[in-house]
């Protein structure tokens, strides 16, 4: 074998031995060194040249950044995530005929779905679902991330909020609690304008909490403009807190006038 492909392998098997023992910190040092050394294989993106061991690197590189995706995922990291999808991006797409199918592909592209969606950026969510082949339309990790969206479209809070017991892949539980907070801030802010106040049951159900205590940690955390009071949740105190202008009635109706003798003289 090459001697570089050689120091790659033995690399990158340290690598997945340190995500095994969860020593991510680890990870993230030999990532970097495995990133430095891809950028000695011209059989790699952008370049795409034939060399002898071409597909062997190609194939070692897809891997080592599909790791890198799922290593993003573990820490938590949206930016690594997103950085390190695009690198590998061009081994599903520019090299997919020369390399032999990812048993992580569709997983990962779900993944990236999930991601878009929890950032509400709908319009490039449809980007990438139109890229997707009809067989990987129809890969239960596709489908996951699609009914998702669905449901958020349509307002099916509780659908969502339920999918996180169906996921199709353990990896999908991060983005699936943030999904979850996205869902419920936009519930809260729609409650706390519709209005003054709801017993603590109701916000409870409507928030989809499934015992009060959940609900007061939430409060606490994420709305304490909100008061809890004698078993209710006022929302009166956030609403007095947000500006508020008066609209201009006399003056608006003036201008509607004026427009209207305008319109009259030039017909």
């Amino acid at each position: 074998m090459d001697p570089k492909l050689t120091e790659v392998s033995q690399l990158f098997d340290r690598f997945k031995a340190a995500i095994t023992r969860k020593d991510y910190d680890s990870c993230t040092q030999l990532l970097s060194q495995l990133k430095v050394l891809l950028t000695g294989f011209r059989s790699l993106p952008p370049l795409f040249e034939d060399t002898p061991h071409a597909i062997h690197e190609l194939t070692l590189a897809r891997d080592i950044h599909e790791h890198a995706v799922l290593l993003s995922v573990k820490v938590e990291d949206q930016d690594a995530f997103e950085r390190d999808f695009f690198q590998l991006k061009p081994y599903y797409t520019d090299a997919g005929s020369r390399l032999p199918p990812s048993p992580n592909e569709y997983m990962i592209l779900g993944l990236n779905l999930l991601r878009l969606l929890v950032q509400n950026r709908i319009a490039e969510f449809h980007t990438e679902l139109e890229l997707l082949s009809a067989t990987a339309l129809e890969n239960p990790c596709i489908k996951h991330a699609v009914e998702l969206e669905q449901s958020f479209m349509e307002g099916a809070y509780n659908r969502v909020l339920s999918a996180k017991q169906n996921v199709p892949h353990e990896t999908y539980g991060y983005f699936m609690d943030l999904l979850a907070k996205t869902v419920r801030d936009e519930i809260a802010g729609c409650s706390e304008k519709a209005y003054d106040y709801l017993s603590i049951k109701d916000a409870r159900q409507m928030l989809l909490f499934s015992n009060d205590q959940e609900l007061l940690e939430y409060v606490k955390e994420e709305h304490p403009e909100w008061e809890i009071k004698d078993g209710f949740v006022f929302f009166q105190k956030a609403k007095e807190s947000a500006p508020c202008k008066e609209i201009p009635s006399l003056q608006l109706i003036n201008q509607t006038l004026s427009y209207a003798r305008e319109l009259e003289r030039i017909v």
